[in-house]
């Protein structure tokens, strides 16, 4: 049995009832559903409604266009833009068959059945022993710094690195493609390494000889200048400068603590997740605001990922 979107609203306002956080709720669906699953802005959006006191799961009458504009015509240069691009707008479809949104909505949802999906890289195809690891490490890291309450979160110092390519890099929604019921969820190709690039990171990693003479020293004592007793964790991925030999005697010197990372998870990496990315957003003319709230939320961002993992029993999720 398909489920329409009222039955979609109504296990949501049962997971509101049992008090499970937006978080909770978009986990438990991702497992069940999968990429059927609502989006986290539906969640958001019944979440509020809910708050609200609304009880219906009924969509709200609309005034729209008149009933006529959802015509075979219509339905049929609806489908037929889509087929030609992919990444086809609300817009585009207004200007070239002159008809409004809602009966738009109405032709793509109820007489295509399309969504527009964003389409997902997968770096690693994981295994059952690289899910529990990723498990066991967001367990542990989570009971360690208690979900990220604890105050030695802030002795956390998290590095990794990132390419930077030569054109305007594409966002998810410029990358959202329209995809018709039966088809596979669309995949990202990763770029040619032949297009020019330039890497951008936190702790550039050459060779261990590098990074515990060059990198980490200029690192660690700009992080004295500031708190000469501060306690540094150091968090990192598995790159071979990281988990050398030299690089562990350095941190013992220094008195540095070295975080584990569990492998093949750039989605458990702050960096990953938020620093690269503002970079880039940046790089398209966005601008941050409230720096200082930003760098506070990226680590609660961190243990929800972590929580996430341990919801989705290892798997990949995109971060929403």
């Amino acid at each position: 049995m398909e489920l329409n979107r009222e039955h979609f609203r109504a296990i949501i306002y049962y997971n509101f009832q049992r008090q499970l956080s937006q978080q909770e709720c978009l986990a438990e669906l991702l497992c069940v559903f999968g990429n059927e699953a609502p989006h986290q802005s539906i969640i958001s959006r019944w979440y509020g409604e809910f708050k609200r006191g609304r009880v219906s799961l009924s969509d709200d009458p609309r005034v729209g266009a008149p009933k006529t504009a959802v015509t075979q015509e219509n339905v049929d240069g609806v489908r037929k833009l889509i087929i030609e691009d992919r990444h086809v707008a609300y817009s585009e479809i207004e200007a070239s068959l002159k008809i409004s949104k809602t009966p738009i909505q109405k032709i793509l949802h109820e007489e295509l059945g399309v969504r527009k999906l964003v389409s997902l890289w997968i770096p690693h195809l994981l295994t059952e022993e690289q899910k529990a690891a990723r498990v066991n490490w967001c367990q542990k890291t989570l009971d360690r710094f208690n979900s990220g309450n604890s105050k030695n979160v802030y002795s956390i110092v998290s590095g990794d690195e990132s390419w930077i390519y030569c054109y305007e890099p594409e966002d998810k929604r410029q990358s959202a493609v329209w995809v018709f019921q039966g088809e596979e969820k669309p995949t990202k190709v990763i770029r040619s390494r032949s297009v020019s690039k330039k890497m951008v990171a936190t702790f550039v990693t050459v060779t261990a000889d590098w990074y515990t003479t060059i990198c980490l020293p200029k690192v660690i004592t700009e992080l004295r200048k500031f708190n000469p007793e501060i306690r540094i964790i150091l968090h990192q991925d598995n790159a071979s400068s990281h988990t050398a030999q030299k690089t562990r005697q350095y941190s013992t010197e220094e008195n540095v603590e070295l975080l584990d990372h569990p492998p093949y998870s750039h989605d458990l990496s702050p960096n990953d997740f938020f620093a690269f990315p503002k970079i880039k957003n940046r790089l398209r003319g966005q601008r941050f605001q409230s720096p200082e709230e930003a760098w506070n939320k990226c680590f609660e961002n961190w243990f929800e990922c972590m929580q996430m993992c341990v919801n989705l029993r290892g798997e990949y999720f995109e971060k929403q």
